[in-house]
């Protein structure tokens, strides 16, 4: 069983940064690719950005490419989600995931996914 901790959300202004962190525990979490999705107010949980199990390759939804990156530290245990040039509809609550299958690529798919976190709160202001 995998256990998932986001952490690093908050308050910022748009153009502004933020580096959201999620920890694993239980499980192998250098065989475990990882991603991020959000949920924002009234809308259904969408794809962020996705991380194979080697860390070598990585996919992005269009919205956040070339503002977010996505990257995997297994010594810490830990994938981050590094945020620039916030805007407004960013805004959202942010999870960290994990699928059920070992040595896999990461999946813009959410049903792919098995293990959540409890999510963290970003807050954009214009």
């Amino acid at each position: 069983q995998v256990q998932l901790v986001e952490s690093g959300g908050g308050m910022v202004q748009a153009g502004g940064s933020l580096r959201l962190s999620c920890t694993a525990s239980g499980g192998a979490f250098v065989t475990y690719a990882m991603g991020w999705f959000r949920q924002a107010p009234g809308k259904e949980r969408e794809f962020v950005a996705a991380i194979n199990w080697s860390g070598s390759d990585t996919v992005y939804a269009a919205s956040v490419k070339d503002r977010f990156t996505i990257s995997k530290v297994n010594a810490k245990r830990s994938v981050y989600l590094q945020m620039n040039s916030l805007k407004a509809e960013d805004t959202a609550v942010y999870y960290c995931t994990a699928p059920p299958r070992v040595f896999s690529r990461g999946y813009v798919k959410e049903n792919e996914y098995q293990y959540w976190g409890q999510g963290t709160q970003v807050t954009v202001s214009s």
